[in-house]
């Protein structure tokens, strides 16, 4: 591989030395900081530009038909969870959507009753969530200057493994949450069942199928994300184990191995261990001062 590494250092802020693993991929083996566990890309930043291509379109990250109603329940279900944990009513809450693609989580959250808006990078996206009339910045959080303390609930689905500096996005979010407020994010869980049996066969590790994964997370890195943020930990899940990606195999290997992974994905859940991450965060009131 030639030019610089996109990735220099932990994404969550420590100061440990990246080391090999040994999960390798096309760009390198992944890294895995000495400190907290997690792993990160050796791409360069032209390859990660690259790939982020494959969200820059007018759907986004839209499911397809086949897909829409499962991602419509859990969707619905992370609502619940955090207007459960957050002690409110949907009407109560307003919410932001970072990087919300196309809309399809922010136009449920709106069909729930809640005052919501979003914000995405992917100019071709953003327009397609407008033109089905939500209210959607274009750009990043930092570009989108909302003032202190504006929001009850940030979401952020499936994006700070895309992200080289985590720790400046989640401190955004902080100063933009009302003391408090919570913050919801999903992730891969790099230390799950599903990514010790596949490793390199797991698609969340691919650069360019999944549109530029680069950073991976484990409970302790996340943990240590937000708390170096401004927050609190008040509830952390983990769902699901797969044991072959489809295609990898022939079709009854596949299909044995979907039924031994369903038979898994109980005690992954009830072990922390599942390869979905949903983290549950409360933003710490500032510091007093003095």
């Amino acid at each position: 591989m030639s030019g610089q590494r996109y990735i220099e250092r932990c994404p969550v802020g420590c100061e440990a030395a990246l080391e090999p693993s040994a999960i390798r991929v096309p760009e390198g083996p992944l890294l895995r900081c000495a400190a907290c566990g997690q792993l990160v890309s050796q791409c360069t930043e032209a390859e990660y530009r690259d790939a982020l291509l494959k969200w820059d379109t007018t759907s986004g990250t839209r499911p397809d038909e086949r897909s829409s109603a499962r991602h419509e329940q859990m969707s619905r279900r992370r609502v619940e969870t955090l207007l459960d944990v957050a002690g409110k009513t949907a009407s109560e809450t307003r919410l932001l959507d970072v990087g919300c693609s196309s809309g399809a989580f922010l136009a449920m959250v709106r069909r729930q009753g809640m005052e919501a808006e979003g914000v995405e990078i992917s100019p071709q996206a953003a327009q397609t969530a407008r033109e089905a009339g939500l209210k959607v910045f274009t750009g990043t959080l930092g570009d989108a200057r909302f003032p202190d303390a504006s929001f009850d609930a940030i979401t952020l689905i499936e994006l700070i493994e895309h992200l080289r500096d985590p720790l400046a996005l989640l401190a955004e979010c902080r100063r933009i949450l009302r003391p408090g407020g919570m913050l919801m994010a999903t992730t891969p869980n790099g230390e799950s069942w599903t990514a010790r049996a596949m490793g390199a066969r797991w698609e969340v590790f691919s650069l360019r199928a999944m549109g530029g994964h680069v950073s991976f997370f484990n409970p302790r890195s996340l943990y240590l994300l937000a708390e170096r943020a401004g927050f609190e930990l008040a509830r952390l899940e983990t769902r699901h184990v797969r044991l072959v990606e489809k295609g990898q195999f022939p079709k009854p290997v596949y299909l044995l191995a979907k039924l031994a992974a369903g038979v898994l994905d109980t005690p992954a859940r009830l072990a922390g261990a599942g390869h979905d991450f949903t983290a549950f965060f409360r933003a710490k009131a500032p510091p007093v001062a003095r």
